[in-house]
């Protein structure tokens, strides 16, 4: 009789703490994991920052030694300083990336303002300045391409089954890839026949 009473009973106090046990062996590893992963994004997203903030803290003497040769235009300047303070405000992927084509842009402008003076284009420090910002791209480029690669990974690792489960439970949710704005995907447009 005291053997049904035992089978009525479950799983007891044994069983319990050893599907707890089980559930813990399965959960922390996969949870640390997720953990790491997640670092991993961060480090590489603030590595990113960094670069692209490199890039911006040029523009000023870039700048400067345009306004040296060039009655500089003031509209182009407010672009350079709202995209250089973009760059500073970004929270997200997203919006480092449409600040870092805004900053893109804005060094295209200066470009065009540079064509109509050729002693400039010839300065040392203005060709050492745009040999830094071209390093920098290269260097943007890079870091871009190693977050994109912890974010593939994280946001593998998180669909996969039973993981994404833990994910769900323990709040991790997918990281944002930093992407080319849409402005970045249009070429730009030539046309010589500006007389039309």
């Amino acid at each position: 009789m005291n053997q049904n009473y035992q089978k009525k009973r479950g799983l007891g106090p044994i069983g319990i703490i050893a599907i707890v046990a089980i559930a813990l062996f399965l959960i922390v590893p996969t949870y640390n994991r997720l953990a790491g992963a997640r670092e991993n994004v961060n480090e590489a997203y603030a590595q990113v920052q960094n670069v692209v903030q490199r890039r911006a803290d040029l523009i000023p003497n870039l700048v400067n030694t345009v306004k040296g040769y060039s009655d500089y235009e003031g509209e182009t300047l407010t672009k350079i300083t709202e995209a250089r303070a973009g760059v500073t405000n970004a929270k997200t992927p997203g919006e480092l990336a449409n600040a870092n084509e805004n900053l893109s842009q804005a060094i295209r402008d200066i470009n065009v303002v540079v064509e109509n003076y050729p002693d400039l284009k010839a300065n040392t420090q203005y060709t050492q300045l745009m040999d830094e910002l071209a390093g920098s791209e290269n260097r943007i480029s890079v870091e871009r391409g190693n977050y994109n690669q912890a974010v593939k990974s994280y946001n593998s690792d998180i669909r996969r089954f039973p993981t994404n489960l833990i994910a769900k439970i323990t709040g991790y949710q997918e990281a944002e890839y930093f992407q080319a704005s849409e402005k970045a995907q249009d070429a730009p447009t030539v046309d010589f026949n500006k007389n039309n």
